[in-house]
């Protein structure tokens, strides 16, 4: 499986999708270092970054170890999303991802998002002006639509196409869905029918099963994995070894799963400095331990620990009843 973005070929067809306090460079880093495809930054707020914040330029730095630099925007403005990508294309981003999907309350409730997708003339004009703003290819990440009574995606994906989109992904579920029951995969087709665009299929893609499901029945040109990552980062490299060659990788031992945690929580504390990293590692920390025995005494200690060097003796401290539970 191939995917062309405008002139740009992406080297997998598993992509990581982009989520908020999640996707920061060094999870971007680490997925791509493990062998995943193209990541996305995470969400920035196109006001914010056009009224200089200092969070949204940090968010939007390309970083050239994580490959081509795809970066998401929200709003609701057609001249601010226009200049915000002009911004991130002149800072050297490959790629800007326009977000119509995120069903979160506080972008809902500022009319971005998922919004949009009640308010097709206001989302061509904020397209189109994306989309003439800059040289590079645009994309569009949306969902099935605001709820079952409008299930409008492939309208949207029409409307994306005639005004220069290059690539669509679709989460499978509506927006009053949230992320409750299982994504329509299968509606997800109609919008590959209703375009000549590369069509990729988000929601709940955690398992090499799920891969062959969603695939067959969205007839969707690859997947871009979410929440399927958290405490995953090898997933989606090893979704792409699946596809290229049928093999179903085994996750790393967890041995070496710690060893990538403190990579990880390492570049955490590089990236964020320490009093931001140490706060923001712990759900990380908690995706990644969870199914490992005796992890839970560990990460109710982390819980309460601001010492990173005390929370790195924690983790090395666990490697022992690892190692004795899996030799067990």
């Amino acid at each position: 499986m191939t995917i062309s973005v405008g002139p740009l070929d992406l080297d997998s067809p598993v992509l990581l999708a982009p989520m908020s306090g999640i996707t920061d460079a060094p999870f971007r880093r680490l997925v791509r270092q493990l062998g995943g495809g193209l990541t996305f930054s995470e969400m920035i707020a196109s006001r914010e970054l056009v009224g200089a914040s200092p969070r949204s330029w940090r968010m939007a730095e390309r970083d050239t170890a994580t490959g081509l630099h795809a970066v998401q925007l929200a709003g609701r403005d057609p001249e601010i999303m226009a200049e915000a990508a002009r911004i991130n294309a002149g800072c050297g981003a490959d790629i800007i991802d326009i977000n119509m999907g995120c069903p979160a309350k506080k972008v809902v409730g500022s009319l971005c998002g998922s919004a949009l997708m009640r308010e097709l003339p206001l989302a061509r004009r904020i397209i189109e002006a994306t989309v003439n703003a800059v040289s590079i290819p645009v994309t569009l990440k949306m969902r099935t639509g605001w709820d079952d009574d409008s299930r409008n995606a492939p309208e949207l994906a029409r409307i994306a196409e005639a005004c220069g989109v290059r690539m669509i992904t679709v989460h499978g579920r509506t927006r009053a869905q949230f992320y409750s029951g299982r994504p329509d995969w299968q509606f997800i087709r109609t919008v590959k029918e209703a375009v000549r665009l590369p069509v990729i299929a988000n929601g709940d893609i955690t398992t090499y099963d799920d891969i062959d499901i969603c695939l067959a029945q969205s007839g969707a040109d690859g997947i871009m994995i979410g929440r399927g990552a958290y405490g995953r980062p090898w997933f989606p490299a090893h979704a792409a070894t699946y596809l290229s060659d049928g093999v179903r990788t085994d996750a790393p031992t967890p041995t070496a799963r710690l060893h990538l945690i403190e990579q990880h929580y390492d570049a955490m504390l590089t990236q964020q400095g320490r009093a931001l990293a140490v706060r923001t590692a712990r759900k990380h920390l908690v995706w990644y331990l969870r199914d490992l025995p005796g992890s839970k005494a560990t990460l109710d200690a982390i819980n309460r620990e601001d010492d990173p060097s005390a929370v790195i003796r924690l983790l090395r401290a666990l490697a022992p009843q690892v190692d004795l539970a899996a030799a067990a």
